[in-house]
């Protein structure tokens, strides 16, 4: 080994160690270069029409594929994890589900905050670095690149699995021109379960590995923003008003997770807000509750409209 390859592998670790002080559960390298695997078939995706009325999937085609168009001179990507899991949430009950992602504060804020702390460590331990962090919030392949760093491997149902902890993780990625020591991909150990295919109440898991954006529950109550939802679809939705955790919850993975201990991911607001709770609550209302909440993609008239359409 060189002593620019014992640089580059210490720096790497260096940059993990950094990544767990700033609060990440797992922390992945890859070298900044394209995906050319990923380039045909996120180009079939699309073409199918898969990803129905985001069309902000169809956008930035050659930089989703390549961080060196996103970050130019981008040497690493540096794959994060960060957990949400939270145990305390009763899925089972009456009242109107949301998506465990989003009971506490955006996780963009959140995640965000983290990555700009890591940011300053690795500038004032390493030095002067040029870079970028996203979070789900620019034309990143965050999952690919999660997976080719050994962070896990994307699942039948298209989430990341980490064989350590399972899948209840925001990923997150910090692109830099930083010459690190790249980490490799691990198996895939789905192996014959087929849990989260034969669990999708909208059969939005196609066939393995594919999933149909368009007929996704988390679509259907976030992304779609027509003001009436699909009559085919009326009974399917397993009472979830704010996106679906269904694929996840079945996911024999996810017996390994562990509770997450950040303390704005909390969600004491939603798991005690009633159907009746939800029809008379006020524009300035939401906007006080929810302020910082993902709930604000799809707005009170959303959650109107999807709760209506679960029959409340």
């Amino acid at each position: 080994m060189t002593l620019s390859d014992l640089l580059r592998a210490e720096r790497a670790e260096l940059v993990k160690s950094l990544a767990a002080e700033c609060g990440f559960s797992f922390c992945g390298i890859s070298k900044a270069s394209f995906l050319e695997e990923e380039a045909p078939k996120l180009e079939n995706w699309l073409r199918q029409g898969k990803q129905g009325e985001m069309t902000y999937m169809t956008n930035h085609f050659d930089m989703r594929l390549d961080p060196r168009l996103l970050v130019p001179g981008a040497r690493s990507v540096i794959s994060l994890l960060y957990n949400y899991y939270s145990p305390v949430i009763d899925t089972k009950s009456a009242l109107p589900k949301v998506s465990m992602y989003a009971q506490g504060e955006d996780y963009h804020l959140v995640v965000k905050d983290r990555l700009k702390q890591l940011m300053i460590r690795i500038r004032e331990v390493i030095g002067d670095v040029d870079g970028r962090v996203f979070t789900d919030s620019a034309p990143v392949m965050e999952k690919a690149w999660a997976a080719k760093s050994g962070l896990g491997w994307v699942g039948k149902h298209t989430n990341l699995i980490n064989k350590e902890q399972g899948s209840w993780f925001f990923l997150a990625e910090v692109i830099i021109d930083l010459d690190l020591s790249p980490d490799s991909g691990v198996q895939d150990y789905c192996g014959t379960c087929t849990r989260c295919i034969d669990a999708c109440p909208t059969d939005a898991i196609e066939s393995a590995y594919v999933v149909n954006g368009s007929k996704c529950i988390s679509y259907f109550t976030i992304e779609l923003k027509s003001a009436v939802l699909p009559s085919e679809m009326k009974g399917k939705f397993e009472n979830w008003a704010f996106g679906c955790d269904i694929c996840q919850e079945v996911c024999p993975w996810n017996r390994f997770s562990k509770p997450h201990n950040e303390p704005r991911f909390e969600g004491k607001v939603l798991m005690n807000l009633s159907p009746e709770n939800w029809r008379e609550m006020t524009e300035d209302v939401f906007s006080n509750l929810f302020r910082k909440s993902p709930l604000k993609r799809t707005g009170l008239a959303g959650m109107k409209r999807n709760l209506t359409f679960l029959g409340y």
